[in-house]
């Protein structure tokens, strides 16, 4: 299997290549040449998590060998999950709720960030490379995190991560600036999550800071959803939530089902789309949106138009207005098109926005939820249900609700539920109808006593851990931020 990037499908490379690099040299994005076939769903319902991603990553990336690919999925989905499967199918008023947050920072970036690390180590061993890797990353709340846990003091890596300095949850705050590791480094920056991930893209396109990089021993890598290595993992558990609906009799073999999911950067649909282009049987994928609903206004008319202002809402890792990997979906179904890619890539950069009809509504159903929806749809579950959702899975739900109405489409249906109400006790514990204090760990016991569970510990023990990062940054000096981090370690600034 090879890969090559969404702007020149004569760039190609294998798939430890790719990971590497994270992002091609012309700025776009590495695809699989083809995507491969899972068929015989029936036969693969009673594999264990690891068991089926052990078959998928394998599909995709192999060029590494057997035993790599089997290191990696045992040390991910093992003791950082509790030993347990590390996704679980719940459902609560007649829909399946993906729950993705069972992982060490309780989001599902997790799901792919802890695979990413043994993947990258074991392409680096492999193609012999003598420079540290710097994985730069640019985090609207959970991937920073996700990503400095997955990498922390493995061996040749550094790992740099830029946030909006007032654009995550005060616990997504406190999990990054607390983070351990000697090879970990945060900084946040006067701007919005767009701006941090268009200055990382800018750091991998500048030829001569690379060049200047290589020089000191470093070359660039990512952690974003950007990465296919940080990608292809996420397919595993929309595969793996319709065996568990085939296991449990809820379907029959080849039943079609709905999946929704809530996405800013469009990594996370884009691998439900893959999956139903490997052949899982689905019929609609339904994108949600919040109030930065950049995406609907994208499926319903064809116009992708990042000139409007950022909204900071209740779900700050969807509040994003340049949703990356959409430009990967538009590459497969566009035929592999890459010179419409190139020239729309560019208007995006040049003029703010570009025009695409080239697609049917058919293949992306997209709507948005506002915050009194979001609101009232986590008051409605948690009063019915007793079922806690997050701000992010009730944008997912909301939506759903919206498409059910519109359309009576009323096939089973899974929502990827992305993120732990932990990590946003204030706008659940409002919508709920309670008040919220003013102390953040006092609202987490409301959040632990409304759920039934204990707190978990990663998140108690932010109460009591250092600060570690400190440094702040314009959007404009995040190049030089990353050669003084790695000239200097942490800064105390």
């Amino acid at each position: 299997m090879k890969y090559y990037s969404t702007r020149n499908k004569d760039n190609k490379v294998s798939s430890m290549e790719a990971i590497i690099r994270g992002i091609a040299e012309d700025g776009g994005l590495f695809v699989p040449e083809s995507i491969p076939t899972l068929s015989e769903f029936e036969s693969l319902k009673d594999f264990s998590y690891k068991e089926l991603a052990k078959l998928i990553v394998g599909m995709y990336f192999d060029d590494y060998p057997e035993e790599d690919i089997n290191a990696a999925i045992n040390g991910a989905y093992g003791e950082k999950f509790g030993n347990k499967e590390p996704v679980k199918l719940v459902e609560k008023a007649g829909v399946h709720f993906l729950e993705l947050f069972h992982g060490p920072t309780l989001a599902f970036k997790d799901m792919a960030l802890t695979v990413l690390p043994y993947l990258m180590r074991s392409a680096l061993l492999n193609k012999g490379i003598e420079e540290e890797v710097v994985v730069l990353t640019a985090t609207s709340g959970d991937t920073g995190k996700a990503a400095l846990e997955g990498f922390r003091d493995v061996p040749g890596v550094n790992v740099v991560v830029f946030y909006p300095k007032d654009g995550v949850s005060e616990l997504q705050r406190l999990q990054m600036v607390t983070q351990r590791g000697d090879n970990t480094h945060v900084v946040a920056i006067e701007g919005n999550f767009d701006d941090a991930q268009k200055g990382v893209k800018d750091i991998f396109g500048d030829v001569e800071y690379n060049k200047e990089l290589k020089e000191s021993g470093y070359v660039l890598s990512s952690a974003n959803s950007i990465n296919i290595g940080r990608l292809i993992p996420q397919v595993v558990y929309y595969v793996y939530g319709y065996l568990n609906l085939l296991k449990e009799e809820k379907i029959k073999a080849g039943q079609e089902i709905n999946i929704v999911v809530p996405t800013g950067n469009f990594g996370n649909i884009l691998a439900a789309y893959y999956a139903k282009e490997m052949g899982l049987p689905v019929d609609r994928l339904i994108c949600a949106s919040n109030d930065n609903k950049v995406l609907t206004d994208f499926f319903e008319t064809g116009l992708y138009d990042k000139e409007r202002k950022l909204l900071l809402t209740s779900s700050p890792s969807m509040d994003i207005l340049v949703s990356s990997n959409l430009e990967r979906f538009l590459f497969h179904i566009s035929g592999k098109n890459q010179s419409a890619i190139q020239d729309m890539m560019d208007k995006l950069s040049k003029e703010g926005s570009f025009r695409w009809s080239d697609f049917s509504k058919e293949e992306i159903y997209g709507e948005f939820a506002d915050e009194v929806e979001v609101s009232t749809s986590i008051d409605k579950m948690f009063r019915g249900e007793g079922y806690v959702m997050d701000p992010h899975t009730a944008v997912a739900y909301s939506v759903y609700k919206k498409f059910l109405k519109e359309t009576g489409d009323d096939k089973p249906v899974i929502i990827a539920s992305t993120a732990s109400p932990f990590k946003f006790p204030g706008k659940v514990i409002s919508s709920m109808g309670k008040t919220v204090p003013k102390n953040l760990f006092e609202g987490i016991e409301i959040i632990a006593d409304a759920m039934e569970v204990e707190i978990p510990s990663q998140v108690s023990e932010l109460e009591n851990l250092p600060v570690l990062h400190r440094q702040t940054c314009k959007k404009e000096e995040m190049k030089n931020a990353v050669l003084e981090l790695l000239q200097g370690g942490k800064s105390n600034d």
